[in-house]
């Protein structure tokens, strides 16, 4: 085996991305430490590349080094949640405007699709299903955007604050209210209109920040998806 080859677990994802994918699925929660040994193990990697893959993820903000103890999976507060709810807010404006200036019939088909099945996804009470579909939908904005900055902060924006996300998604009556906030940005994209697109990305970020708040008082967090 290379030094190359014990960088990439099965499946071809480097030893970072296994990690990352493993915590934003919630497979490691909050707080649970993270042993170089057993994740040596897990993704068949050497010692030296989960050391450097830990170091990485450190620095997006997903892990954290406590003294003495190790690596652990950061947890994010309301209060940060709220914050990065607010950056997204500025960039996801951005991506939806720069979007509705690119996208094209292809394309709008594509969004039109997702919101049919958005709305038999509420209809029928499928949460998780909704839930992918939103995450679909902003992916695809970022996408199309073609504003590649944003789209890398973005997305490591959403790997942080993704359990909050996926309480809010679960959240009873959050997606009938979302639901049309989708349905905006949507539209106002798909009409190449992208100051309603922003605008529409806007109000839905403000709406997910108070939803925050909401969630946070009615309950402890989700401890697995």
């Amino acid at each position: 085996m290379t030094e190359g080859d014990a960088a990439r677990p099965a499946g071809g994802r480097t030893v970072a991305e296994a990690i990352r994918d493993a915590i934003v699925h919630g497979e490691f929660v909050p707080n649970q430490r993270l042993v170089e040994a057993d994740l040596s193990a897990q993704f068949a990697a050497s010692r030296a590349s989960v050391r450097s893959a830990l170091l990485e993820l450190t620095n997006e903000g997903l892990v954290e080094r406590v003294q003495n103890r190790g690596a652990r999976v950061r947890a994010v507060s309301l209060a940060e949640a709220v914050e990065i709810s607010e950056v997204r807010m500025v960039l996801e404006g951005l991506c939806a405007a720069k979007a509705a200036e690119r996208i094209t019939a292809e394309e709008i088909g594509e969004f039109t699709t997702i919101g049919t099945d958005m709305r038999a996804a509420v209809a029928s009470g499928d949460l998780l299903g909704y839930s992918r579909l939103n995450q679909t939908l902003h992916r695809r904005l970022r996408e199309i955007s073609g504003q590649h900055t944003a789209s890398r902060v973005l997305e490591r924006l959403r790997a942080q604050n993704v359990r909050h996300q996926f309480k809010l998604a679960m959240h009873p009556g959050r997606p009938s209210v979302s639901l049309p906030e989708h349905l905006a940005i949507i539209d106002a994209v798909c009409a190449h209109d992208p100051d309603a697109a922003e605008r529409a990305a806007r109000a839905h970020l403000r709406s997910v920040i108070d939803a925050l708040r909401e969630v946070h008082e009615a309950g402890p967090p989700v401890r697995g998806l």
